[in-house]
């Protein structure tokens, strides 16, 4: 069994030259390899491409790369989460390339796989399409994505053993199973490194033939970020917001695989109940999630998809980036239920772009809308001008094209049937009259008694 050389955090920086491409696991700063990067930051090391779901935050892991003026360009799916970088993509200082996070975490997987490439539903017909090949394949339109391979990967891990065999905690797997096999050189952060022979084989994540060198650093809590504490979870709560994530549960039945987004969505984790039935899935990497802990945060609990500290209910499972997505296209998600800036009536949805702003921040949301089994949309029915977010056409640009399922807002819930969008039921002290007035989509009515 090979010994796998165990260095320091600034040695392993000089393994890294300007210009390289550079993987980064973790999302957000969960998972993340906060000291391998923090330790390339203190480098004359310059125009970096760098890899990862997005740029850290401000000042913390690639975040820090950012503010030093080391990259170049970087590729990823959620650039928004950190201010800096639209900033620096707006001014122009770093080039980036929006991918949709599934999209991301499979073209990573393919580079580690040595495959050509793949085709895929998700980004069909939106502007994330433009430019790359696309073909129908039974039926379905699908975008043709091409493989993702680095210089170096940066990877964070719980555990390794001396062979460099490595173990993830929780939801830290994320991005970092796929960006272990995508570089030529591959340098792991660990918190403990112990004997060979310690991790049991099927607890093994990454095997050691990947790994070429081991960092050991403990994560503080410090190093987390937004993570850090579940009281950084900044939800917004009114009776509206609520009202809309009780409709919602409505429609969800006993036993399905459901995706909750963010904002309003979030909401209804905290409604459900083990009685409920309900398998809550995250995206990040995690099956059975539970509700909020009272206190604490990624230190000790998985994180979800907002990036907030959550419970694991019994019967939990987790997983990498690769995999979840693969839940979600390959149909083992039920309900996927998310945001919007606008629906139409033909059931588009529009909600990840607003006008004047750079399209930096997709996410999942176009591989879970392509991808789940039913979309439940919830938005307000009026933006706040006044003007109905309920169109004929939608105006911004596509999110999925023809997905959505069901459309719950602050005034009425809507079916998508064959027939057309239909009110299914008020909302609130609101009338059929309200909300025509507020609606500029075609619908008829079939209300609940």
């Amino acid at each position: 069994m090979k010994t796998v050389p165990v260095i320091s955090a600034e040695k392993a920086a000089t393994k890294i030259q300007s210009g390289d491409v550079l993987i980064a696991g973790g999302f957000g700063m969960t998972g993340n390899p906060v000291h391998l990067l923090h330790a390339l930051a203190k480098t004359d090391v310059k125009d970096l491409t760098y890899i990862g779901n997005n740029v850290g935050e401000p000042g913390l892991g690639g975040g820090r790369l950012l503010r030093n003026g080391q990259l170049k360009k970087a590729i990823g799916s959620f650039f928004t989460s950190n201010p800096e970088a639209v900033a620096a993509a707006q001014d122009g200082s770093m080039e980036v390339e929006l991918l949709p996070q599934g999209t991301l975490g499979e073209a990573i997987r393919a580079g580690g796989a040595g495959l050509g490439g793949f085709y895929t539903p998700t980004s069909a017909g939106t502007p994330l399409a433009e430019g790359r090949e696309t073909k129908t394949i039974d039926g379905k339109d699908m975008v043709f994505i091409k493989p993702i391979r680095g210089d170096v990967s940066l990877i964070r891990a719980w555990r390794a053993d001396t062979a460099g065999n490595l173990q993830y905690r929780m939801t830290e797997n994320n991005f970092n199973q796929a960006a272990a096999t995508a570089s030529r050189l591959v340098i792991a952060e660990v918190e403990e490194i112990v004997p060979v022979g310690d991790i049991e084989p099927e607890a093994i994540h990454t095997p050691g033939c990947f790994v070429d060198y081991l960092v050991q650093a403990h994560t503080t809590k410090e190093d987390l970020g937004s993570s850090a504490s579940v009281s950084a979870s900044q939800k917004k709560v009114d009776e509206a917001r609520m009202a809309m994530a009780k409709a919602v549960l409505d429609e969800i039945s006993q036993g399905e695989v459901v995706n909750l987004g963010i904002g309003i969505p979030t909401l209804i984790a905290d409604l459900i109940t083990p009685e409920s039935g309900i398998i809550m899935h995250t995206e990040n990497g995690m099956l059975g999630v539970g509700p909020e802990p009272e206190s604490g945060g990624a230190m000790n609990y998985p994180v979800n998809a907002g990036k907030i500290p959550v419970t694991a209910l019994p019967g939990a499972s987790y997983f990498d980036s690769s995999a979840s997505f693969g839940m979600i296209r390959g149909g083992h998600v039920d309900v996927a239920v998310m945001g919007g800036l606008e629906v139409d009536q033909h059931g588009n949805l529009a909600n990840w772009a607003v006008p004047g702003k750079p399209l930096l921040g997709v996410g999942g949301a176009m591989d879970l809308a392509s991808g789940a089994k039913r979309l439940i949309v919830t938005m307000t029915q009026c933006d706040r001008e006044g003007n109905s977010k309920v169109r004929q056409e939608c105006s911004l640009p596509l999110t999925a094209k023809g997905a959505v399922d069901i459309l719950v807002t602050d005034m009425g819930v809507f079916h998508f049937t064959e027939n057309g969008m239909v009110l299914k039921r008020l909302m609130g002290d609101h009338s059929v009259e309200d909300v025509r007035a507020c609606t500029e989509a075609d619908f008829t009515e079939d209300l609940k008694s």
